[in-house]
């Protein structure tokens, strides 16, 4: 559909420039209602071209109008796939909320980049409105979790398009200590990662677990009555097996019997950062259950991790590279390396099997 010439956004410019040299206050919010009520009105046929004329009409009325008349422009155009992008990407970056609010939430034209840059330099209320978008990127959520206060967290593991990273995901259990309702949301989070599921239950209050158990009660019932210990309690649960996780046992188990998992394999998936390969290759090699190995590996010391290493008979370096993936994982105060060094090097092999024998006998033990 062509414009009408005389509707087509050219023949505003005459206007405009009449309205920003002499015009009062009302003509110019009534010139900005013209055009965005033109634009609104044909913009699913618009080219880019016609598009970016219109942008440049938004960006000089922009600068001349009053707060209450941006905020109206905002709301207007915020739904809109088509919206003139620096338009958007203005109404963006306004300081004030009202302004800002409608476009952070509800436009298509912002990209991932936009969102950061504006999640790392604009105020809470910025953040809450970028949370409550349709879809978020893990790159955007992991902004959001750094910078975002309770309110801003809580929206964004509210929604059900945002997506987190591992990284998201270790900050987000680290902030849910001591919070039921933070803690359970992201306990309920599909894909969180099964060590930080872990983590995040075996430091979670009973009334957290029982929200998580019954969040899954074809589920619970096989999770034992009583148990001994947070962690045992989470490792029974199947929520707590996402299929990543079963994913890379399968893969461990198949490179296993082929006989092509060693520890060059091992460090490999350590310095990828993939836990539960490392996981299930350290279980494999020191010929123990996965439950039992990843009882070791969640530990807060890395006692755990060296007696695995010691039976199976790595190398330093490669031990090195397991601390530093807890590390990662963690979000905690980084390991003292030399200090693990020194005692993985006194440690001997008949002392780690004896300390191994006692944690396959606790992990066989009934619950109390």
């Amino acid at each position: 559909m062509s414009l009408k010439p005389e509707t087509a956004p050219e023949s505003l410019l005459d206007e405009l420039q009449t309205t920003l040299a002499h015009g009062t206050v009302a003509r110019r919010v009534e010139t900005l209602r013209r055009v965005t009520d033109l634009f609104i009105n044909g913009s699913v046929n618009y080219s880019n071209e016609q598009i970016v004329l219109f942008d440049d009409v938004f960006q000089c009325l922009l600068e001349h109008i009053e707060n209450s008349a941006k905020a109206l422009l905002a709301d207007r155009l915020a739904p809109i796939d088509t919206a003139p992008p620096q338009t958007i990407r203005t109404l963006a970056f306004d300081d004030l909320i009202e302004v800002a609010g409608p476009v952070l939430t509800l436009s298509p034209r912002l990209d991932d980049d936009t969102l950061i840059e504006t999640a790392r330099s604009k105020s809470q209320a910025h953040l809450l409105a970028i949370s409550n978008r349709k879809t978020l990127s893990g790159a955007v959520t992991d902004v959001l979790v750094l910078r975002g206060n309770d309110e801003v967290i809580q929206s964004a593991v509210n929604n059900p398009g945002a997506e987190f990273t591992e990284r998201g995901f270790t900050r987000l259990v680290s902030r849910a200590e001591g919070d039921d309702n933070l803690s359970t949301c992201v306990g309920l989070r599909p894909n969180i990662p099964r060590h930080l599921y872990l983590k995040l239950v075996a430091k979670a209050s009973d009334a957290v677990r029982q929200r998580l158990e019954a969040a899954n009660p074809l589920q619970a019932k096989e999770i034992p009555i009583a148990v001994k210990e947070a962690t045992r309690r989470a490792r029974s649960a199947p929520a707590a097996v996402t299929p990543n996780t079963t994913i890379a046992h399968a893969l461990v188990k198949s490179l296993y019997q082929d006989g092509r998992l060693d520890e060059f394999q091992l460090a490999a998936f350590a310095e990828a950062g993939k836990f539960d390969e490392t996981n299930a290759s350290l279980a494999a090699l020191a010929n123990v259950s996965v439950s039992v190995a990843e009882n070791m590996m969640i530990e807060t010391r890395a006692e755990g991790v060296m007696i695995l290493a010691k039976v199976s008979g790595l190398s330093w370096s490669t031990v090195r590279a397991i601390i530093n993936l807890r590390d990662d994982i963690s979000g905690g105060e980084p390991t003292d390396l030399q200090a693990c060094k020194d005692t993985y090097e006194r440690l001997r092999p008949s002392t780690a099997q004896q300390v191994l024998r006692f944690h396959r006998m606790q992990q066989s033990a009934p619950a109390a």
